[in-house]
């Protein structure tokens, strides 16, 4: 083999080490690291949206939230009652504090940071589910219908981030 064979053969080898860190088979079709990234980044934009316009509500309105979340002719929160200031903003603290690390994770998407701030949501939205599973008859049809698509949604962004992420190697996804 001459030594340009041997350079054309250890650059196509080093070509198909980057294709496998990335996940993709050298060649394959699929979605363009771009791509990804720009999934990843929507997914945690919609995540800071579900977890910061009910936090900044019930932090800054905690009664309001109460008697009126998601919608007044829903009011989900009063099926629990009693109401409870100080649960209900640090609720919305927390809820704030978790979009403000989905946010920092959508505007510098490295990969540690995305997958640290999918985790925790995860934390969060999985066992949220899991309560309002168990207490479903307190509701109507809608109200389940409701619940169900706004807590499995977020299960599912975060879950979706996960995956994208572990797709990607070096620090930005």
């Amino acid at each position: 083999m001459s030594p340009a064979g041997a350079k054309d053969g250890a650059e196509d080898g080093l070509r198909s080490a980057e294709a496998r860190g990335t996940g993709r088979r050298a060649g394959s079709a699929g979605p363009a690291p771009e791509t990804g990234r720009l999934r990843v980044r929507a997914a945690l934009a919609l995540l800071c949206v579900g977890q910061g316009v009910p936090g900044a509500w019930a932090l800054f309105a905690p009664r309001s939230f109460h008697d009126a979340f998601p919608l007044p002719v829903f009011a989900w929160v009063t099926k629990f009652p009693p109401y409870n200031e100080h649960l209900v903003r640090d609720l919305g603290a927390l809820s704030l504090g978790l979009t403000t690390v989905l946010l920092w994770a959508a505007v510098r998407p490295e990969r540690s940071l995305v997958r640290a701030a999918a985790f925790g949501c995860l934390t969060f939205t999985v066992p949220h589910l899991v309560f309002h599973v168990a207490h479903l008859g307190r509701f109507e049809t809608v109200d389940v219908i409701g619940q169900l698509i706004s807590q499995v949604a977020p299960i599912v962004l975060a879950g979706m981030v996960i995956l994208l992420s572990r797709r990607s190697s070096g620090a930005g996804i």
